[in-house]
C-alpha cells in the first residue's frame, strides 16, 4: 500500500456521501463507502492507519478519516479496472502469504521479551562471568614482510612508533598515528587478535600477517571490561531473545508441518521463466 499519495487529492476533492444516524456502536464490519457495489468497511480503514507513516498519524481526526476513506475509494475504483494476470493472483497470494508468516513471528518476538526473561538471560549471561579483558593498541600497517621487519628494525633502535605510523602506515589509522582504540575479543581477526592477548602494555610485536597485510602491533593499555549493568544490556538481551524465540518457531513449525514435495522431473532452470505465468 503505498502511502506518499495518501491525502494527495483531500484538498480538492471531497466525498459525496449521505450519512445515516447510526442506531449502533460501530464495528469492524460497518460498512463506510461503496464503490460500484464493494464494500468498504471501517475495519478496511482502521487497519490501514496502523499502517501509516507517523506523520500522517499527527493530523486531526476528522482529516485523518476522510484521508483515508479517500485513498481506500481511490484504490478500490482503481483495483476494479484492474484485470489480474496469473503472475498479479499468485504475487497477491505470496504477499498474503508473507504477511500471515511475518505476522506469527512478530507476535512470537514480541511474546518472548518480558522482564522477568530479560532478567534471567542476564543472569545467564552475566551474573557468573569472568571480567573479560580490553585491549587500547595501535598498528603499523604495510604490505609486504620486508617493509614490516625494517620498521621493526627502526622500532628496536629507538625510532619513535607515532612517528613512523603516520610516515608508514597504509590503514585508515596511520593519520591518527594508528590508534586503534579500545577493544575486546572478538572484535578483531585472529593473528592480530593472538598477538596482541600475547602482549604486555608497552610491548611492540614482531610482524604479524593478516589478510589486510602486515602489521606492527604496540598495546599500550590493558583493562578489566567493566560487567555491564540489567539496562545496559536490555537491548541486546531482548534481541538475542526475540532472535533465538523465531529461530525456534520457524524450526517448530517447519518440522511439525506435513510436507510433500512433488518436484521430481521438474527442471531447476524453469524457476527462471516467467513465460509460464502466462498459462
Amino acid at each position: 500500500m503505498r502511502t506518499s499519495t495518501l491525502f494527495a487529492a483531500l484538498a480538492a476533492v471531497s466525498i459525496a456521501a449521505t450519512t445515516a444516524v447510526r442506531a449502533e456502536e460501530p464495528t469492524a464490519d460497518t460498512v463506510v463507502a461503496t464503490v460500484n457495489g464493494a464494500n468498504i468497511t471501517l475495519g478496511q480503514m482502521i487497519a490501514l492507519r496502523t499502517t501509516l507513516p507517523e506523520q500522517y498519524l499527527q493530523l486531526d481526526d476528522k482529516a485523518l478519516f476522510d484521508g483515508i476513506l479517500q485513498q481506500i475509494i481511490q484504490q478500490t475504483a482503481l483495483a476494479g479496472a484492474a484485470t489480474p494476470t496469473k503472475k498479479d493472483e499468485l504475487t497477491l497470494e505470496n504477499t498474503r502469504i508473507g504477511y500471515l508468516a511475518g505476522k506469527v513471528l512478530e507476535d512470537t518476538a514480541a511474546a518472548a521479551v518480558s522482564d522477568e526473561a530479560v532478567k534471567a538471560a542476564y543472569d545467564a549471561k552475566f551474573a557468573a562471568a569472568t571480567p573479560t579483558k580490553e585491549y587500547n593498541a595501535a598498528h603499523i600497517l604495510v604490505e609486504t614482510e620486508d617493509e614490516a621487519k625494517a620498521i621493526k628494525a627502526e622500532l628496536d633502535k629507538g625510532a619513535d612508533f607515532d612517528t613512523l605510523a603516520k610516515e608508514k602506515s597504509t590503514g585508515p589509522s596511520g593519520p591518527n598515528a594508528g590508534d586503534l582504540g579500545w577493544f575486546s575479543a572478538g572484535m578483531m581477526v585472529k593473528p592480530f587478535e593472538d598477538a596482541v592477548m600475547a602482549m604486555k602494555p608497552g610491548d611492540v610485536s614482531a610482524p604479524v600477517q593478516t589478510e589486510f597485510g602486515w602489521h606492527i602491533i604496540k598495546l599500550k593499555e590493558l583493562r578489566d571490561a567493566a560487567v555491564p549493568t540489567l539496562d545496559d544490556a536490555r537491548e541486546e538481551l531482548s534481541g538475542d531473545l526475540r532472535q533465538k524465540a523465531v529461530e525456534a518457531r520457524v524450526k517448530e513449525v517447519t518440522e511439525t508441518a506435513k510436507v510433500e514435495k512433488m518436484t521430481d522431473g521438474i527442471d531447476p532452470a524453469v524457476i527462471k521463466s516467467e513465460t509460464i505465468l502466462a498459462n
